[in-house]
């Protein structure tokens, strides 16, 4: 009961974050370089894993107003989740004890735009992840439910996983313009 608590507190400082950044034009987190030089010493400490897309105009710190070493963020195109991406999140949750895992997507996503348009022609690593945002959104045509299933496939994902993290969640942000969930 006290570690759903815990997290649910965690998940309510990702929405407050979250609030913090629509309502203010400046950072508002410490990156002083104390904070830098702390983090240093004694290393980071997040409290949610974040896994998102490499889009440059998605910054979790930024929308959750999460300062140095609060977040473990994870950024592939079009949040796509595979073998090193779950190493990543098993590091996180066996080595430095998070216990909320964020998936988090985004509107205009390019890798997502890619597969509605037509997949066919990706090849390569860029052909891997389109094949594993295909898996997702099946035959979907609009691009706000085809980011909804992207981010759910992965949260399905974690379920097949030989660990539970205590609990998972997913976003969409909206990118209009700011960004916004």
């Amino acid at each position: 009961m006290a570690i759903m608590k815990e997290i649910f507190g965690y998940l309510q400082r990702l929405k407050e974050g979250n609030e913090k950044y629509l309502t203010t034009n400046t950072a508002i987190v410490n990156v002083s370089p104390q904070i830098r030089e702390k983090t240093a010493r004694n290393g980071q400490s997040p409290y949610a894993v974040v896994i998102t897309c490499s889009d440059s105009s998605v910054i979790p710190e930024a929308i959750f107003s999460a300062g140095i070493g609060k977040l473990f963020v994870i950024r592939t195109a079009g949040n796509t989740i595979e073998g090193t991406t779950l190493g990543s999140i098993e590091y996180a949750v066996e080595h430095l004890g998070v216990k909320l895992i964020v998936v988090l997507g985004h509107t205009h996503c390019g890798a997502i735009e890619t597969v509605l348009c037509n997949h066919e022609e990706a090849h390569g690593n860029l052909g891997r992840i389109v094949n594993e945002i295909s898996k997702a959104v099946a035959h979907e045509q609009d691009p706000y439910t085809a980011v909804k299933l992207n981010v759910e496939h992965g949260v399905k994902l974690f379920r097949k996983m030989n660990f539970q993290p205590l609990w998972l969640g997913l976003f969409i942000i909206r990118i209009l313009a700011g960004l916004n969930f």
